[in-house]
């Protein structure tokens, strides 16, 4: 996408002019990329405060401010 180029997700050819005249069921188009699992690693646990249900990490999160998180022990990198 160098040059300025403006057709990244955008619509572009969908299907063939005269016939079939319709577009084909599970054709990819442009739309929304968001709501899928993010996996981070090398996220370092520094406190937990337990009477305020509180766990503090270190580095950076996925999602919006006050959503939810999904904690789980590291699968790799268990050997240091």
């Amino acid at each position: 996408m160098t040059h300025g180029s403006k057709h990244k997700r955008l619509a572009g050819a969908l299907a063939a002019g005269t016939y079939p005249s319709r577009v084909f069921k599970g054709n990819k188009g442009p739309g929304r990329m968001g709501r899928e699992t993010v996996t981070v690693q090398n996220i370092v646990l520094v406190k937990i405060i337990a009477d305020r249900n509180i766990m503090l990490v270190k580095g950076a999160v996925p999602g919006n401010k006050g959503g939810l998180l999904r904690i789980q022990y590291a699968v790799k990198g268990q050997d240091k």
